[in-house]
């Protein structure tokens, strides 16, 4: 296997300004690549920024120069209404594990029922790590939350569920006529609109329309003490959504991995203990967090190349990279790739200059133990079929592994 060229795997911007500079508009602050796919500067433009954008610049952060943070060593109660589905919920799952650990009450509401098919997955099967650690679980409907969690009463709500305002209304209006202190959401960084001059940063033009946006706009009016948090792509033991996953499916077996593009696209992969570890921060200090909006990422991004190349080494193997242009194969790039064609890389740069958040996560490492797991559950020896893998490499007349 070549060299692994840090270049082609990594790109990190170490920022230290001080709080004061984030005022600064991000277009000043800001290092500019170019767009690797038609597809990064064809996202829907139309809607204007201006209806609705949280900047830095108009933020309640402008008020927090020379502001010192001070932690609450207070013990407090947490809700957490959790996703019953893909990759979040395991967002939830170390949130409460982190909460518990640091003594704190929690209580994990899953959307549903206990007994349906989706609790047969992780990161669910494994809620008796909460329960054994002195937490709560139950089940229901997020419209239905204050007969689901009875009498109880919380000082925090994090809604890990909600990706539109009718879904997250109902627990945002419960939440503040019950008395809770704080509310957090996990929004997405999927909501940027489309730039020119990577990474996201808080601040940027989003799309006005979307509706985790809409979210924000609604706590922001209606809440006195809230933040929202928005991810990207998650690694993490207990995650029910393919991410390294994809790659070492083909790695093990010694097969081609078809990529779309040019493979320098920009990305970001955050081990899900960092997205706690901010949730947390924002726990222990509600004066900081409140009302601000925190890129929920690791601050290092990833090419897609260097994906497949630190997978690869993670399993103790050489892989093979195949380019392609999906429009020219007539395959669709959200179904053949588990990652989005373009450059889509945020920074957490509000995070750590409020809250004094680190990032831990070292992809190398942190691949090499998902390896581990990947084999101690024997994925590496089911049965797989790769047909839109194989469409791509007959039309680039590269063979297929039997």
């Amino acid at each position: 296997m070549a060299a692994l060229s840090s270049s082609s795997l990594f790109f990190s911007s170490k920022t230290t300004s001080p709080i004061s500079n984030l005022l600064i508009p991000p277009s000043l602050h800001r290092f500019s690549l170019p767009s690797s796919s038609s597809s990064f500067s064809s996202l829907s433009s139309s809607t204007s920024s201006s209806l609705f954008t949280y900047s830095l610049r108009t933020s309640r952060r402008s008020s927090l120069q020379g502001f010192t943070v001070k932690a609450s060593g207070e013990k407090k109660n947490v809700l957490i209404v959790n996703t019953n589905s893909g990759g979040h919920a395991v967002i939830g799952f170390y949130f409460a594990k982190e909460l518990l650990s640091a003594g704190h009450g929690v209580t994990i509401m899953t959307v549903g029922d206990e007994s349906s098919d989706k609790m047969k997955k992780t990161p669910f099967t494994r809620f008796s790590e909460i329960v054994s650690g002195g937490g709560k679980t139950v089940w229901g409907n997020p419209a239905d939350v204050a007969n689901v969690v009875g009498g109880d009463t919380f000082d925090v709500v994090l809604d890990n569920n909600g990706k539109d305002l009718d879904t997250v209304r109902p627990v945002v209006d419960w939440a503040k006529s019950s008395g809770v202190k704080q509310f957090l959401f996990i929004s997405s960084a999927g909501i940027y609109k489309s730039t020119e001059e990577p990474p996201h940063v808080e601040g940027d033009a989003v799309k006005a329309d979307a509706g985790h946006v809409l979210v924000e706009k609604y706590l922001a009016e209606t809440f006195g003490n809230w933040a929202s948090f928005r991810p990207q792509y998650m690694i993490g033991s207990g995650n029910n959504k393919d991410c390294e996953e994809w790659f070492f499916d083909r790695i093990v077996r010694d097969r081609a991995v078809p990529i779309p593009g040019s493979g320098m696209q920009l990305t970001n992969i955050s081990h899900v203990r960092d997205l706690s570890s901010m949730l947390t921060s924002a726990v222990t200090n509600p004066e900081a967090a409140c009302c601000n909006i925190f890129n929920c990422v690791s601050d290092r991004a990833v090419t897609l190349d260097g994906m497949a190349k630190l997978c690869a080494a993670a399993a103790g193997k050489t892989v093979e990279i195949v380019h392609y242009d999906p429009k020219a194969i007539g395959v669709d790039a959200k179904k053949a790739f588990p990652f989005r064609n373009m450059h889509f890389y945020a920074e957490p740069r509000a995070a750590k200059d409020i809250l004094g958040w680190e990032s831990k996560t070292n992809l190398p490492e942190d691949l090499k133990e998902r390896f581990e797991e990947y084999v101690k559950i024997g994925r590496d020896k089911k049965e797989m079929k790769f047909e839109l893998d194989d469409k791509i490499l007959e039309a680039l007349k590269t063979p297929v592994a039997a």
